[in-house]
């Protein structure tokens, strides 16, 4: 996993509360066996209509989605992070997430930030002024900063987690630092229990 630390980059305004996991990954894409090639799939139906804001060339390359409130609620399904992630999104901004999305989110190191929901909305607003706008989130601080709207707002995330994505650790990562310890176990076992290969 990528550690998160500092980053700056442009931003997708989706302006919609309550988007489900449903709507950023149909259905139709989970069966696939992998956890990568998901970012195809990514809003497909929405991205049927001409219109929507990720068909605009503007916006492309863009690595923070400003959302509206209650963002991947529905159901649990991790190939929605998996999907944003595979896009190339690093960081989803709303005021508020569904909370097995947001656990699944910060699993793979892709950062959910919680904001003021006037704050979002502003973004969005500049945001589609001007589709150039830098945002830089910066987990360190825990702060997010829009320099040319004068917007600096501390955001919250608890210390394990902060330190987990800072260090690049997801869940394999965290137990493969005690691989001596898992070492010396295994080495220890009788010789008819079963063996990690």
């Amino acid at each position: 996993m990528r550690a998160v630390t500092v980053f700056t980059a442009r931003a997708v305004p989706l302006d919609r509360a309550d988007v489900d996991t449903d709507q950023i990954i149909p259905s139709d894409w989970l069966k696939r066996i992998e956890r990568t090639g998901f970012g195809a799939g990514l809003f497909s139906e929405w991205k049927k209509d001409p219109s929507f804001v990720l068909n605009d060339p503007r916006y492309a390359g863009a690595e923070i989605l400003l959302a509206g409130a209650n963002f991947g609620c529905g159901s649990s399904r991790e190939h929605a992070p998996w999907a944003l992630e595979d896009a190339g999104f690093r960081a989803i901004v709303a005021s508020s997430f569904a909370d097995i999305f947001r656990n699944n989110s910060l699993k793979i190191g892709l950062l959910p930030v919680v904001i003021d929901a006037a704050i979002v909305s502003a973004l969005m607003r500049a945001v589609e002024l001007d589709p150039a706008l830098e945002i830089t989130v910066d987990l360190q601080a825990q702060r997010l900063v829009v320099t040319r709207v004068k917007v600096d707002v501390a955001f919250a995330i608890d210390a394990f987690t902060k330190w987990r994505l800072t260090e690049g650790l997801d869940d394999i990562g965290l137990s493969l630092r005690h691989e001596v310890d898992i070492t010396r176990h295994e080495s220890g076992r009788a010789s008819w229990s079963p063996k990690v290969a």
